[in-house]
């Protein structure tokens, strides 16, 4: 398996965390124009002028955050996978597997879905980070 290859599935959650960034703005901006919110009220990450705001326009910036939590793990995961050459067939599908559900975890999040169903999206991929480990620590 080559380099490339293994690692299209991180290039693929890089690509979807961009995208959400993108509707993270293009709904939160618009939504700070409506309530007429001062920019300057924004400028710490908890304070009332979260309240002004519709939780349509709040989820995509919660899920941008998620994103840059755990998948932090999956990031450094594969690149150590890369340069210690510890790349195997299972490890990739689970690695696809991973992303598929953390792309579908934040579409539940930005819909505003139920929670549970986003909980077990999260516990589903967390197996799949795990099980990625696991299987390079057994190799």
């Amino acid at each position: 398996m080559t380099n490339e290859v293994f690692m299209a599935p991180m290039i693929a959650l890089i690509i979807w965390t961009l995208i959400v960034w993108v509707v993270l703005f293009v709904r939160r901006v618009p939504a700070m124009k409506a309530a007429r919110m001062d920019p300057e009220l924004a400028k710490s990450p908890t304070g009332e002028w979260k309240n002004a705001l519709p939780l349509k326009a709040q989820a995509p910036a919660h899920n941008y955050n998620h994103l840059m939590e755990q998948p932090t793990i999956f990031y450094a995961f594969m690149v150590w996978a890369v340069l210690t050459g510890n790349m195997s067939t299972p490890i990739a599908y689970l690695a696809w597997a991973y992303v598929g559900l953390r792309i579908v975890h934040s579409l539940v999040q930005i819909s505003t879905g139920p929670v549970m169903t986003r909980f077990t999206l999260f516990i589903l991929s967390t197996l799949c980070l795990i099980g990625m480990i696991v299987l390079a620590l057994l190799t």
